[in-house]
């Protein structure tokens, strides 16, 4: 009988870690699908790549979205976030700011924190920068696959947060996209709770 214990340990272990990345799967999915309008002190727009200034396809349906909150009252101010990559003459939160205001969102009703190159630098950025104006809410914008790891980070650096996601762009209309996504965030979800150090990667769709 005692024969059988490692093999009975080791089962146990992989069961238990199946149901780990499966809860958490499921838990990415389950936020994904949640769309947040209540009223806060800021729209936080996640960074994504620019290119010379331009805002990527993936990077202008998150822009988009918070024009639409925006629009709607969700919060006076908008956040753009990121920094930028060697080389560029534009960081992504000032790409994101001048698309915002050729859009037609007021210049004073913008900030951009120009600092992060992941998303747990750019939260903190994000969280430094509201609470030094004494911003304390924050509806998030990213990708659906993106929101729950977004918002642990915001709530873990003290921000009250929520999310609002983009429906639109590369990252969400296909369903290998799709699946892309949910995997990616299910494993650098887990990372971050194991390390609260970041896990981001590149998006493999065309940005």
């Amino acid at each position: 009988m005692v024969a059988h214990w490692p093999g009975r340990f080791l089962v146990g272990i992989v069961l238990v870690g199946l149901i780990l990345v499966g809860g958490t799967a499921w838990r990415v999915w389950q936020v994904a699908r949640i769309n947040d309008y209540m009223p806060a002190d800021a729209i936080v727009v996640l960074g994504a790549a620019q290119y010379d200034g331009n805002p990527s396809s993936v990077f202008e349906a998150r822009l988009e979205q918070a024009r639409q909150l925006y629009q709607r009252g969700v919060a006076p101010l908008v956040v753009t976030v990121g920094g930028k990559q060697v080389g560029d003459r534009y960081t992504e939160a000032s790409s994101g700011k001048n698309y915002l205001v050729d859009a037609g969102v007021p210049g004073d009703n913008v900030l951009a924190v120009e600092e992060g190159s992941d998303t747990l630098r750019s939260i903190a950025a994000v969280a430094t920068a509201m609470q030094d104006r004494g911003l304390k809410s924050a509806v998030l914008v990213s990708d659906p696959w993106h929101s729950l790891r977004t918002r642990t980070m915001a709530r873990d650096a003290g921000l009250a947060a929520w999310t609002a996601p983009t429906r639109q762009g590369p990252a969400v209309i296909t369903r290998e996209s799709q699946a892309h996504g949910i995997a990616r965030e299910t494993g650098a979800l887990l990372w971050y709770q194991l390390t609260h150090t970041p896990a981001d990667f590149r998006y493999t769709v065309s940005q």
